[in-house]
């Protein structure tokens, strides 16, 4: 080859390496946070929260949705202190209440994970001096599992630190605990108990040999990178606490307030950046290690309910809170401290969580968590939502269609709008046909809304001599019935 056309070739060569530009992942997949129902909903939302700021005279808030692993939209309204004029930012510092009972629900589940406890382990097994008076004298022990699913029986607090805000110490609470009385035994109904929570702080720094704070620091802040967290720790970041307003339009302002040995129910401090790194840690799977909290079992386990309200309208997981609003589920938890009040609500199957945290007593921040996840979370699921993986209709499979018989009755295959569903014909009504799922080479997975029958699982139907004989749905099998 003479040297001008080598010559040639590579300036072609440059030029189109020059043209050829690599795929992104920021064009793979554009954050929800550019989407544009996603930013008409903030600025819904947003017109509502100002407004409501302003008629209710709340102090201020801050608040964030997450999106899988991104904290997608965090912002401050209102002032973290009136009188200083300091306006709310995402980076103020908020007493966290009873979201603080998320962090000894996850220590005692990493603990299990190593073998170091048993959900129903009694828990006079890790603190013998745990004695108090019991409702009948047959009542089984409390078991750790009781105190993390509010079904001890336990009274709700240790004393009265909510009216004189002193909190009592760990050892005041060791002395105090033989004299209090269980309001009912174990298991009989969903019964709120800080006392509980407390008690299970204590069995983490039992078994773990650490203090609760330097536990929360080694095994769930630095993983998370949670660098703004604390439990009961001064900062002069925090946002000014401000009681409910009085008659007269003023607002007590609450000094700092330490949870002491009650840390574990209600000690946390934090911020929205930092709450949304442990509700992105809820969506992680695979097992323990690095910024994930648990493996998956485990955090499956926690976001199960346990534990039902005797209103059978929500109930408790391990931690977690959990209700079912419409078809979704919810898990999550809310706090009250003096001179705060938040809210985190998480969505599992879209992956969306929204956080809440205000200064003041009367902010209602479950009322702002749900109007947040119906309009900026709701178009975050949304907008995030997978396309749906289908498998395009075979006019084949029509010859499925037909009456199928066994021992238990008779199953009829119908097809409808290009879809293959069963049905009971000799039931009392119609009900919701059970869909049949293709997903290849003839056979298909059962869809239903229970889990009686063999949902999840393959049918598929049996061809002899070129005609369907019969339906095996998982290991059980009908026979066509020849019309």
């Amino acid at each position: 080859m003479r040297e001008p056309t080598r010559i040639v070739m590579k300036i072609a060569l440059l030029v189109a390496l020059a043209a050829y530009v690599a795929p992104t992942p920021a064009l793979a997949a554009a954050s929800p946070a550019d989407d544009p129902e996603v930013k008409a909903q903030i600025g819904l939302f947003s017109a509502w929260l100002e407004g409501q700021i302003a008629i209710r005279n709340l102090p201020g808030a801050v608040v964030g949705v997450v999106s899988d692993q991104d904290l997608i939209w965090a912002k401050g309204f209102g002032h973290a202190d009136v009188a200083a004029e300091r306006h709310m930012a995402t980076d103020a510092r908020f007493r966290m209440a009873s979201h603080s009972k998320l962090f000894p629900a996850t220590a005692i589940m990493q603990l299990r994970e190593q073998g170091k406890v048993r959900l129903d382990d009694p828990v006079t097994d890790y603190l013998p001096w745990f004695t108090f008076q019991t409702v009948a004298p047959d009542d089984p022990p409390i078991t750790i599992e009781h105190l993390l699913t509010h079904s001890s029986g336990l009274p709700r607090e240790a004393r009265s630190h909510w009216s004189d805000l002193d909190f009592p110490t760990s050892a005041e609470v060791r002395e105090l605990m033989s004299n209090r009385q269980a309001a009912f035994s174990p298991e009989v109904r969903w019964k709120y108990s800080n006392l509980a929570y407390t008690i299970a702080g204590m069995v983490v720094e039992e078994v773990s040999g650490l203090s609760w704070a330097d536990y929360l620091q080694k095994n769930i802040f630095d993983p998370l990178g949670m660098s703004a967290s604390s439990v009961d720790r001064e900062d002069s970041k925090l946002a000014t606490g401000y009681g409910r307003r009085m008659p007269d339009g003023s607002r007590q302002v609450f000094p700092f307030v330490d949870a002491r040995g009650m840390a574990a129910a209600t000690g946390l401090t934090s911020t929205v950046e930092d709450m949304a790194r442990f509700v992105s840690a809820q969506f992680r799977k695979g097992a323990r290690g690095g910024d994930r909290l648990l493996r998956t079992a485990s955090l499956r386990e926690m976001h199960r309910l346990r534990m039902v309200e005797t209103t059978w309208t929500r109930g408790q997981g391990i931690g977690f809170s959990v209700r079912r609003v419409d078809d979704k589920l919810y898990v999550g938890h809310g706090g009250g401290y003096p001179g705060y009040t938040t809210n985190t609500t998480i969505q599992l199957d879209s992956k969306v969580g929204v956080i809440v945290l205000t200064n003041t007593n009367d902010s209602n921040p479950s009322q702002i968590a749900q109007q947040l996840m119906s309009t900026v979370g709701e178009a975050v699921a949304e907008a995030t939502k997978p396309e749906p993986e289908t498998v395009t209709w075979n006019p084949a499979w029509e010859r499925f269609a037909g009456v199928y018989r066994s021992r238990g009755g008779e199953t009829r295959v119908l097809v409808m709008n290009e879809r293959l569903v069963t049905m009971n014909p000799w039931a009392t009504s119609v009900g919701d046909p059970i869909e049949l799922e293709p997903i290849g080479d003839g056979t298909f997975r059962m869809l239903a809304p229970t889990g009686g029958g063999a949902v999840g699982e393959i049918v598929r139907f049996v061809e002899e001599n070129g005609e369907v004989v019969r339906m095996i749905r998982g290991d059980s099998y009908s026979d066509r019935v020849r019309e």
